[in-house]
Protein backbone atom coordinates (compact mmCIF):
# COMPACT_ATOMS: atom_id res chain seq x y z
CA UNK A 1 0.00 0.00 0.00
CA UNK A 2 1.45 3.50 -0.82
CA UNK A 3 1.81 6.08 1.83
CA UNK A 4 -1.10 8.18 2.14
CA UNK A 5 1.76 11.28 2.78
CA UNK A 6 3.78 12.92 0.09
CA UNK A 7 7.99 12.20 1.50
CA UNK A 8 7.98 15.76 2.64
CA UNK A 9 4.72 15.22 5.00
CA UNK A 10 6.21 11.89 5.93
CA UNK A 11 9.48 13.65 6.90
CA UNK A 12 7.60 16.47 8.61
CA UNK A 13 5.12 13.90 10.52
CA UNK A 14 8.16 11.86 11.47
CA UNK A 15 10.40 14.32 12.69
CA UNK A 16 7.95 16.00 15.35
CA UNK A 17 7.90 12.45 17.03
CA UNK A 18 9.30 13.15 20.32
CA UNK A 19 12.30 11.28 22.21
CA UNK A 20 12.09 12.86 25.20
CA UNK A 21 9.19 14.06 26.86
CA UNK A 22 6.65 11.81 25.70
CA UNK A 23 3.03 11.20 26.66
CA UNK A 24 3.91 8.07 27.98
CA UNK A 25 7.09 9.36 29.98
CA UNK A 26 4.98 12.39 31.05
CA UNK A 27 2.67 9.93 32.42
CA UNK A 28 5.09 8.11 34.53
CA UNK A 29 6.76 11.15 35.88
CA UNK A 30 3.71 12.56 37.39
CA UNK A 31 2.37 9.35 39.03
CA UNK A 32 6.00 8.85 40.16
CA UNK A 33 6.74 12.64 41.59
CA UNK A 34 2.98 12.21 42.85
CA UNK A 35 3.83 9.50 44.86
CA UNK A 36 6.96 11.66 46.61
CA UNK A 37 9.34 9.98 44.31
CA UNK A 38 12.64 12.41 42.94
CA UNK A 39 14.49 11.14 39.75
CA UNK A 40 16.81 12.66 37.36
CA UNK A 41 16.31 12.97 33.83
CA UNK A 42 17.70 11.93 30.68
CA UNK A 43 21.31 11.52 32.34
CA UNK A 44 24.08 11.81 29.95
CA UNK A 45 27.01 9.73 29.87
CA UNK A 46 24.67 6.85 31.35
CA UNK A 47 24.03 3.76 29.22
CA UNK A 48 21.44 4.51 27.07
CA UNK A 49 20.00 8.23 28.74
CA UNK A 50 17.34 6.73 30.64
CA UNK A 51 14.19 8.47 31.10
CA UNK A 52 14.19 8.29 34.64
CA UNK A 53 17.38 7.79 37.37
CA UNK A 54 15.62 7.54 41.18
CA UNK A 55 19.27 6.84 42.51
CA UNK A 56 17.77 6.65 46.27
CA UNK A 57 16.40 3.71 44.94
CA UNK A 58 19.25 2.67 42.33
CA UNK A 59 16.82 2.05 39.89
CA UNK A 60 16.62 3.76 36.05
CA UNK A 61 13.18 3.52 34.24
CA UNK A 62 13.24 3.77 30.76
CA UNK A 63 9.66 4.61 28.78
CA UNK A 64 9.46 3.26 25.53
CA UNK A 65 6.91 3.34 22.10
CA UNK A 66 6.21 -0.10 21.09
CA UNK A 67 6.42 0.52 17.93
CA UNK A 68 10.41 2.63 17.78
CA UNK A 69 11.61 -0.50 20.34
CA UNK A 70 9.32 -3.22 18.56
CA UNK A 71 7.68 -4.30 21.76
CA UNK A 72 6.91 -7.92 20.63
CA UNK A 73 3.55 -9.52 21.10
CA UNK A 74 2.36 -5.82 21.49
CA UNK A 75 -1.35 -5.42 19.81
CA UNK A 76 -0.23 -1.00 19.12
CA UNK A 77 3.24 -2.69 17.67
CA UNK A 78 2.48 -3.17 13.34
CA UNK A 79 5.55 -3.53 11.32
CA UNK A 80 5.32 -0.49 7.85
CA UNK A 81 3.69 -2.17 5.09
CA UNK A 82 6.70 -0.08 2.96
CA UNK A 83 10.71 -0.63 2.60
CA UNK A 84 9.98 -3.78 5.00
CA UNK A 85 13.67 -5.14 5.25
CA UNK A 86 15.26 -1.42 6.08
CA UNK A 87 12.62 -1.23 9.18
CA UNK A 88 13.31 -4.74 10.19
CA UNK A 89 16.85 -3.73 10.45
CA UNK A 90 16.29 -0.61 12.31
CA UNK A 91 13.69 -2.29 15.21
CA UNK A 92 16.42 -5.02 15.45
CA UNK A 93 19.26 -2.73 15.78
CA UNK A 94 17.10 -0.67 18.56
CA UNK A 95 16.68 -4.31 20.13
CA UNK A 96 19.87 -4.62 20.44
CA UNK A 97 21.08 -1.06 21.58
CA UNK A 98 18.36 -1.30 24.43
CA UNK A 99 19.73 -5.23 25.03
CA UNK A 100 23.15 -3.54 25.62
CA UNK A 101 22.47 -0.65 27.45
CA UNK A 102 20.23 -3.00 29.85
CA UNK A 103 23.35 -5.02 30.53
CA UNK A 104 25.64 -2.30 31.03
CA UNK A 105 22.97 -0.48 33.41
CA UNK A 106 23.24 -3.88 35.51
CA UNK A 107 26.78 -4.64 35.26
CA UNK A 108 27.23 -1.45 37.15
CA UNK A 109 24.74 -2.15 39.91
CA UNK A 110 21.36 -0.65 38.45
CA UNK A 111 18.45 -1.72 38.64
CA UNK A 112 16.57 -1.47 35.42
CA UNK A 113 12.64 -1.41 34.74
CA UNK A 114 11.38 -0.74 31.07
CA UNK A 115 7.58 0.50 30.97
CA UNK A 116 6.07 0.09 27.84
CA UNK A 117 3.83 2.45 25.90
CA UNK A 118 0.83 0.14 25.54
CA UNK A 119 0.94 -0.44 29.28
CA UNK A 120 -0.07 2.76 29.81
CA UNK A 121 -3.46 2.75 28.08
CA UNK A 122 -6.46 3.37 30.01
CA UNK A 123 -7.35 -0.20 30.58
CA UNK A 124 -4.38 -1.55 32.11
CA UNK A 125 -2.90 2.17 33.40
CA UNK A 126 -3.85 1.79 36.69
CA UNK A 127 -2.31 -1.84 37.17
CA UNK A 128 0.88 -1.21 35.41
CA UNK A 129 1.83 1.96 37.72
CA UNK A 130 0.77 0.13 41.19
CA UNK A 131 3.18 -2.73 39.76
CA UNK A 132 5.73 -0.10 39.30
CA UNK A 133 5.65 1.20 42.78
CA UNK A 134 5.62 -1.45 44.37
CA UNK A 135 9.05 -1.97 42.37
CA UNK A 136 10.31 0.98 43.29
CA UNK A 137 9.65 0.22 47.06
CA UNK A 138 10.90 -3.22 47.36
CA UNK A 139 14.37 -2.70 48.56
CA UNK A 140 17.07 -4.46 46.67
CA UNK A 141 14.68 -5.16 43.85
CA UNK A 142 16.16 -6.62 40.79
CA UNK A 143 13.16 -7.10 38.76
CA UNK A 144 12.73 -6.43 35.55
CA UNK A 145 9.46 -5.84 33.48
Amino acid sequence: MADVHSAQVRSYNMSRIRSMDSKPEMIVRRFLHGQGFRYSLHKKGMPGNPDLVLRKYNTVIFVHGCFWHGHKGCPYFKLPETRKDWWKQKLKSNQLRDGKNKKALTAQGWNVITVWECELKPRVLEERLNILLSELTKSGSKSVF
